[in-house]
């Protein structure tokens, strides 16, 4: 019995020492770009979700799955918090966590907040650490068993538009690099049109008074192109805080381009529900969402 006992403990050891955390690596080791002094220091609220604010160092810790169930895929993981902070294990590593569970490798993204007083342009700063995170991902894909070719990202609430920015903004060679192969919008805020959006993220990521260019640059239903990736939308009709529309719209309009894409709307859920853990009917999303991601490889 002692023996068995032994072999079960051993067994649940290597099987969380495989689902740890396996590196952190910071974004902008020769100095953050679009960035000033400041005395703001990096806050970490450890309650029931650990909530992070004024981001003074972006990075990305990376979850890794044992060799041996490795799908080759990774995802990029956006947390929410109304650009204002980051629900970093709610929406973050519990994400990661899942992922390689079914063989993927999550890395959660700690990006700078628009409202930092350490960050020059708000609006800016979280792109420019989604894209350089992307970068390293594919930097790192050898020695993390990635495939270039399989790295997406996932976002929730804010995080979520975050994502889709990432997925719709190319300007430049160099942002196009950085282009995920798929999108995951989890209940995500799309447009910063007055009538649809979340105020608090818009307020937060584009100021009080934005001009109308600076709103239609950010309404991410209205940069899709040929170039978007695939995408996987998930939200709650009765969700009070990002309306239902913003994802109705971001469906709509990659539909229009021809562009796959999957959405599961629930009659109730509400907002921020991450797994859906203890509830029935919203915790079904994470196997659907497995289920999609396994659909893209079904043509290889």
């Amino acid at each position: 019995m002692k023996k068995q006992l032994l072999i079960l403990i051993l067994i649940l050891a290597k099987i969380t020492s495989a689902m740890a955390q396996d590196e952190t690596l910071l974004l902008w080791p020769q100095g953050v770009p679009n960035s000033k002094p400041s005395e703001e220091k990096e806050i970490a609220d450890k309650g029931d979700i650990l909530w992070i604010r004024q981001v003074q160092q972006p990075e990305i810790q990376v979850f890794l799955p044992p060799k041996s169930i490795s799908t080759g895929q990774a995802v990029l993981i956006c947390p929410g918090g109304g650009y204002e902070g980051l629900a970093f294990d709610w929406e973050g590593t519990q994400i990661a966590k899942w992922l390689n569970t079914k063989g993927i490798a999550g890395i959660v993204l700690k990006y700078r907040l628009p409202s930092s007083a350490s960050v020059k342009v708000s609006y800016e700063a979280p792109l420019q650490d989604a894209q350089q995170a992307m970068k390293l991902l594919r930097e790192h894909a050898a020695e993390w068993n990635i495939n270039r070719q399989k790295v997406g990202v996932i976002g929730f609430s804010a995080g979520g538009h975050l994502a889709s920015t990432l997925g719709t903004h190319f300007e430049n060679e160099d942002s196009a690099n950085s282009r995920p192969d798929f999108m995951a919008l989890i209940y995500p805020v799309i447009s910063m049109e007055a009538h649809v959006t979340h105020m608090g993220s818009r307020n937060a990521l584009l100021g009080q008074t934005p001009d109308e260019e600076l709103v239609a640059k950010f309404s991410n239903e209205q940069r899709v192109s040929e170039k978007t990736p695939p995408t996987f939308l998930i939200h709650a009709t009765d969700d009070e805080v990002v309306p239902v529309e913003n994802s109705l719209a971001f469906y709509k309009a990659v539909k229009d381009k021809n562009i796959p894409v999957e959405m599961h709307i629930y009659p109730e859920g509400g907002h921020g529900f991450s797994l859906g853990n203890g509830n029935r009917i919203l915790e079904s999303w994470p196997e659907l969402f497995y289920a999609w991601l396994k659909s893209l490889n079904s043509g290889e």
